[in-house]
């Protein structure tokens, strides 16, 4: 379920909130050109083929173009750091950490607009995707046909982001909900720095 966990990290951080009269597509244009950086927390739940699910928890920082700090506080520590370079995927409890440019890392993933790099239609197709859950929805499919998910889906509320849900190409399900989101705060430049610990061991560098 780590693995899981790790790939569905990469792809949810990505879209989020805008005008309250506006279609769920032009509020994902608007927030792309005027949300500069982002802080959030997080519910996700993970459900996988069998019925398994695994939940979590978090905050989320971003500060585009190409940073963003993805951090999961239960029910066990992980971290995701993006300096605009490098992904650094740090798990404490297994004392690892993973690193991946960005553009391997993130590619056409979700990921991808979060860091806010490229053209929104360059790597997906968009559609809206109607209310439900008291939200409006876009849907967004990337056109790689390597980016491991099949689509991804944006609910907003308003002018905030609420939820995204993302299905990838191995049938797994990620659920996100966001709460306490700020735009455009003053985020220290250290958020998006990571020095591996001493004592862990580092793949892929």
């Amino acid at each position: 379920m780590r693995a899981l966990l790790c790939r569905a990290v990469l792809a949810l951080l990505v879209f989020l909130p805008l005008a309250a009269e506006a279609g769920a597509i032009e509020r994902l244009h608007r927030f792309l050109d005027d949300t500069k950086t982002l802080k959030a927390e997080f519910a996700q739940i993970v459900l996988a083929k069998g019925g398994r699910q695994q939940q979590s928890a978090g905050i989320v920082s971003i500060a585009r173009p190409g940073k963003l700090r993805w951090e999961i506080l239960k029910p066990y520590p992980q971290l995701v750091v993006g300096d605009g370079e490098k992904i650094w995927i740090y798990d404490s409890e297994l004392r690892q950490v993973t690193v991946r440019p960005v553009g391997e890392a993130i590619g056409g993933s979700p990921a991808a607009l979060l860091a806010g790099r490229g053209d929104l239609e360059r790597n997906f197709t968009l559609r809206e995707a109607g209310e439900s859950e008291g939200l409006v929805w876009v849907e967004a499919t990337p056109k790689a046909g390597d980016s491991g998910f099949e689509q991804v889906r944006i609910g907003f509320a308003g002018n905030d982001l609420k939820a995204m849900e993302l299905r990838d190409s191995f049938g797994q399900t990620t659920l996100i909900r966001f709460s306490a989101l700020e735009r455009n705060p003053a985020l220290p430049p250290a958020t998006f720095r990571f020095t591996p610990p001493a004592d862990a061991d580092v793949i892929g560098e």
